[in-house]
């Protein structure tokens, strides 16, 4: 049985959070989600832990590990890279050995820097780190780290697919930029000017703000910046509570400019957006569950039965596919062992074919631009948050697209 924590510590002893005899032979590979289960952002994680512990119960169901099998926990970052740490070293010493975060590229900087002393310090203690949202570049760039995995497309992919869509588009004439202060909202900044001039030198950048993330409670004067510049077009890399009431705000001022989002999926946008966002709100990601065939639609129904919200974290498929054959085919939850195994690795997910890139650890993978629409049924069968409204599939990408080079100079350790 899984568990949603939100205490520092964790009351679990030593011995059992290692790995608790199944069968003969087979292990429960204890895992530690380290993103905010309180505050402003403490929806959207509480969203995709629950979206772990769903797609680990299947894998534990349909054997991708063998008879290994997961338990998901979760562990409180508060949004902190400092409390994350906390968090990490109280899961060490509970003895897992395998992390999942997400929420905050700022997080995954410290995590990565802090798992590559650890694992240097401790050899047979190996830490492996699965990073389901942060998208900042430099993670698999310049911050690269054998021990690290990330399951997202990073924002320069992203932004990447979503201005091959915006070229194409000749009433875009004026962008706006409204990002959060922090890395990733810098790398967003940068890869919208850098990818638009590259390909439609023609756009004007009429605006572009950077605020504090979490802070803002009230984004109605940056809307008023917005309407006063001309934007036809906003590109925004914002999540969260951030998102929600930016468009909130852009509602209520009555803004009619198209708003290209990263992360208009997640909790509280879509209820944020209702109506007003039809046909304007558009967003860039890996998967849509109106996608053609609906692939992933018993998840998408057994995860709005078991807990009334919205499966959109389908990274968490590719995770636990991933984890699950490299435990499988190296019989062993060995984390050594299974990172060189997951290196270069190809498994089927709700996407189509995706690989684990073994220059960088960043995953290559298909990406998606859909619209916000009412739901009709046909194409657009899925709603969120039980709006009536959900994406409709506009173009879904090949991976060769969006992929990018990398500077990442992988330090491995001896097999």
């Amino acid at each position: 049985m899984t568990i949603r924590l939100k205490s520092l510590i964790l009351p679990i002893s030593f011995a059992a959070a290692i790995a608790i005899p199944a069968t003969a032979g087979a292990e429960v590979v204890k895992m530690a989600f380290i993103d905010p289960l309180s505050g402003s952002f403490a929806p959207v994680g509480e969203n995709m832990l629950r979206s772990w512990q769903y797609i680990a119960d299947l894998a534990n169901k349909q054997k991708w590990a063998g008879d290994n099998t997961f338990d998901i926990v979760g562990f409180d970052n508060k949004g902190s890279p400092q409390e994350s740490l906390v968090q990490l070293k109280a899961a060490i010493d509970q003895g897992y050995r395998y992390v999942i975060q997400g929420n905050g590229s700022g997080v995954a900087l410290a995590l990565i820097d802090a798992i590559n002393k650890y694992n240097e310090r401790n050899p047979g203690k190996e830490v492996i780190y699965l990073n389901h949202a942060a998208v900042d570049p430099d993670l698999t760039n310049s911050k690269c780290s054998f021990w690290h995995f990330r399951v997202d497309a990073n924002s320069d992919m992203k932004m990447e697919a979503m201005t091959s869509y915006m070229a194409k588009d000749p009433n875009i004439k004026k962008v706006y930029l409204i990002n959060q202060n922090y890395a990733f909202g810098h790398s967003v900044q940068r890869a919208a000017r850098e990818y638009l001039r590259r390909k439609r030198p023609d756009i004007q950048i009429v605006g572009d703000d950077l605020h504090p993330i979490g802070q803002v409670k009230d984004f109605s004067p940056y809307i008023a910046k917005i309407k006063a510049s001309g934007a036809d077009t906003v590109i925004t890399g914002n999540w969260g509570a951030d998102l929600a009431l930016l468009i909130k705000a852009a509602k209520d001022s009555d803004l009619k400019t198209n708003l290209y989002t990263y992360y208009a999926v997640t909790t509280g946008t879509p209820t944020a957006m209702g109506s007003a966002g039809v046909d304007r709100v558009k967003f860039v990601g890996y998967w849509n569950p109106n996608n053609q065939g609906f692939v992933g639609k018993d998840i998408v129904e057994g995860f709005k039965k078991k807990y009334n919200d919205d499966y959109y974290t389908m990274a968490t498929y590719t995770g636990m596919k991933m984890l699950g054959q490299a435990i499988k085919e190296t019989k062993s939850t060995d984390p050594v062992k299974v990172a060189f195994a997951m290196e270069g690795m190809k498994v089927q997910s709700l996407n189509g074919e995706v690989e684990m890139r073994k220059a960088d650890h960043q995953l290559q993978q298909p990406l998606y631009i859909t619209t916000w629409t009412k739901v009709n049924g046909k194409d657009v069968k899925y709603d969120q948050e039980n709006t009536g409204y959900g994406w409709k599939t506009n173009q879904v990408l090949d991976t060769h697209i969006s992929a990018q080079p990398t500077s990442c100079q992988m330090k491995r350790p001896s097999k």
